[in-house]
């Protein structure tokens, strides 16, 4: 059996074959709040004609793409404190109103990371036991009250062991709250049925997907490449 994970190159070839799927997602006039890690490149990936407002949950609106090196300005960083720039119309508010905006079921899709995720759509990705964690952040909020939750993850952990699981073994961020899920090999939706794959990574086989996943997949019957 092929490794599928070997077909798709470096760390970073997977996670921009990752982020220019997930960008396909995006719709005109939607407010995104990207989570920390990966999903924080949407912001250099937005397709053109699409306008999204980005937020970011430390308290701004309007997050723009990274800043070229030497223009940085450290009083502009987003929720995993990394230099940002900001957009025309960007605005700025403590942390109570943009959990307010999060609470309040305003943020149309929420982007996230992921250290495993279930068959049920279940979430763990803010500790794992015995390592030291600042807190959990805004993602128990954002799986609570955004529209709709996409996960963004390599599929396997660097050890190769799988992270699309039966059911999650770390503390759970949030139960049955993913809706899809986008790794370097596919693209997965979460359904009352199961984890339907929907698209697949050029060259690779069901087969191949589901030798590194320990949940079963459902094979879409319109099943197609994830071309990008």
């Amino acid at each position: 059996m092929r490794q599928p994970g070997a077909t798709v190159g470096s760390d970073t070839d997977k996670r921009e074959r990752i982020i220019k799927r997930v960008v396909r997602e995006l719709r005109n006039g939607f407010y995104v709040n990207l989570g920390i890690g990966m999903p924080t490149l949407v912001a250099n990936h937005v397709p053109p004609g699409i306008e999204v407002i980005l937020q970011s949950e430390n308290g701004m609106l309007g997050l723009g793409e990274y800043p070229v090196a030497g223009s940085e300005d450290a009083d502009l960083i987003n929720a995993g404190k990394e230099t940002i720039t900001e957009v025309p119309g960007s605005s700025y508010f403590s942390s109570a109103e943009s959990f307010a905006m999060i609470r309040g079921g305003h943020i149309d899709l929420s982007i996230l990371g992921a250290m495993e995720v279930d068959e049920k759509g279940s979430l763990a990705n803010w500790m794992i036991p015995g390592k030291v964690v600042k807190g959990m952040g805004g993602a128990m909020d954002l799986v609570a009250s955004a529209r709709r939750v996409i996960v963004t993850m390599e599929h396997t952990s660097k050890a190769g062991a799988p992270k699309i699981l039966k059911q999650c073994s770390l503390p759970l961020t949030g139960f049955a709250v993913v809706e899809s899920v986008v790794t370097e090999l596919g693209f997965m939706r979460i359904t009352p049925e199961g984890i339907v794959l929907e698209e697949i990574a050029p060259g690779l086989t069901v087969e191949d997907v589901q030798a590194v996943t320990e949940a079963k997949l459902i094979p879409s019957p319109t099943l197609k490449s994830m071309d990008l």
